[in-house]
């Protein structure tokens, strides 16, 4: 099973919060009590996502955290590497950082490449906004599911 990291959902959620709150800053303990995601691990998460640039801080007594990007910039993409890192369904993946101790023998060397491509694509079209319900407060125009196809000649169907 390829399952995200628990702090990869918790990021959507958070994230999926904030936008529904516009442009106002929410403080970690307000998040929490929304969300229903303990105090520290929102936290964690607002501070991750602020080091990559999703989420800002703000200071002050309205401070807290607001998001950087409309809902309809942020793709699912943009937070599961912001949390996780590259995306790479295996080690061999042509943009992955890890190597493989097998790589220059490999019969399914590059036969992943596709593959992947194919998840990094379908993670860039949904957007916050799908998984908040919404395109820019209005309801979402797009369908929440995404068809991902396999191109032919690369290890998709003949």
């Amino acid at each position: 099973m390829i399952k995200l990291g628990k702090l990869t959902d918790y990021a959507v959620v958070v994230l999926t919060q904030l936008s529904r709150e516009g442009d106002a800053a929410r403080s970690a303990p307000q998040l929490a009590e929304k969300t229903g995601i303990p105090e520290p691990t929102v936290s964690k998460v607002l501070k991750t996502l602020a080091r990559e640039k999703l989420v800002e801080s703000v200071r002050g007594a309205a401070g807290g955290y607001r998001l950087l990007r409309r809902t309809d910039e942020l793709s699912l993409c943009d937070i599961i590497e912001a949390v996780e890192g590259p995306i790479a369904i295996a080690s061999c993946v042509s943009e992955a950082e890890e190597t493989c101790g097998a790589e220059n023998r490999c019969p399914s060397r590059g036969k992943w490449d596709p593959v992947n491509r194919a998840i990094r694509s379908a993670l860039q079209e949904l957007k916050l906004s799908d998984m908040a319900g919404r395109s820019c407060g209005m309801a979402a125009s797009r369908p929440a599911l995404v068809q991902v196809t396999m191109p032919r000649g690369e290890g998709g169907a003949k």
